[in-house]
């Protein structure tokens, strides 16, 4: 092996037994044991079996035929695991991992006893392996449901919790991983290298969120969220969410979770669980929400406004913010907006 391919070989290992560590560290290592944890760490076994696989088949060739078939057939678990691992931090909580995964072992065990990859390579190369990489594929896509909120806070030029980019980052991952496979030319040690990066990144947010006194991002989403609100706290919370709409308090530009959670008297995990739970929504977005049907309403009986003016009124502290909210909430900008509803 000369040294260029000594390289390739060193980096595209490493990505796999850093996938192995990192599956063993969520599996035994965290604080909480969550299905989420155990989703993540059989993700990243799984994927780490399929690259060592490539890795050494790549540079020796004669490697065994049973090797093979269980980094191929390993495959078929990472589309249900990325899917499990997604939607155990959703509102639908846990699934039934029994159906996403038991029906899919059976498979291809059965398959891989009456059609062993030794003897039935081009079976495998042109049906089985297409198959599974379908799979993982429909798996991804059902995914991108989870993501949703996500994607929505990066249209609207939110800032992301720490969470999300980690949930995010493992989604990108894994779909560069199938991309890489799927139309990769030399995809055995491409796909390692690749493995190695995505790999690398899970473990530099692994540091930097550990160290970040603000989150727990590995756990599950929220502190509170084994903590159900009662009935009688809801009709409450209710009651006081009313506040900031009736005293128009969104208006003030330093409107935080902290000072509505002050104001309101509640803390503002409350405040916001019963926002996240009950509305769908982030705070954030919510008080957005407030100041845009304010501008509406100021759009509909005054005609002197500036842009500027408006959004300055509305409780938004720039320009750009009103204008970017304005059109993606409504559709249309404000100038639009007056000229259809305006008396």
């Amino acid at each position: 092996m000369n040294e260029p391919n000594q390289l390739l070989f060193f980096f595209s290992a490493l990505g796999a037994f850093n996938g192995f560590l990192l599956s063993i560290y969520f599996a035994i290592n965290t604080k909480k044991k969550e299905f989420a944890n155990y989703f993540l760490a059989l993700l990243l076994l799984v994927i780490s079996i399929r690259i060592i696989k490539s890795v050494f088949f790549y540079f020796n060739p004669q490697l065994s035929n049973i090797f093979i078939q269980i980094g191929l057939s390993a495959c078929i678990l990472i589309g249900p695991f990325l899917f499990l691992y997604l939607k155990s931090f959703s509102k639908e909580g846990k699934s039934n991992w029994v159906i996403h995964t038991v029906p899919f072992i059976v498979g291809i065990t059965i398959i891989g006893i009456f059609y062993p990859y030794m003897e039935h390579r081009k079976v495998w190369s042109n049906w089985i392996v297409t198959g599974i990489y379908f799979q993982w594929l429909v798996y991804s896509i059902l995914a991108i449901k989870y993501l949703k909120p996500i994607f929505k806070k990066i249209k609207q030029k939110e800032k992301l919790k720490n969470l999300e980019v980690w949930l995010l980052s493992i989604y990108l991952g894994v779909f560069v991983i199938w991309i890489a496979y799927k139309i990769g030319s030399y995809g055995s040690y491409i796909v390692g290298a690749l493995s190695f990066s995505f790999v690398f990144y899970l473990i530099l947010l692994l540091v930097i969120f550990r160290n970040n006194r603000e989150t727990t991002f590995f756990q599950e989403k929220e502190k509170y969220k084994n903590k159900e609100i009662d009935k009688e706290m809801l009709a409450l919370m209710h009651q006081k969410l009313a506040i900031i709409v009736e005293k128009e308090l969104f208006l003030d530009h330093n409107f935080t979770l902290e000072v509505a959670a002050k104001e309101l008297k509640v803390t503002k995990h409350l405040l916001s669980q019963y926002i996240n739970d009950n509305l769908g929504k982030s705070f954030s977005s919510l008080i957005k929400e407030y100041r845009i049907e304010k501008a509406k309403q100021l759009l509909q009986t005054e005609s002197n406004y500036t842009i500027e003016g408006l959004g300055y009124d509305s409780g938004f502290s720039s320009k750009s913010t009103f204008f970017t909210a304005f059109k993606n909430i409504t559709g249309f900008t404000p100038a639009e907006y007056q000229k259809l509803h305006s008396k």
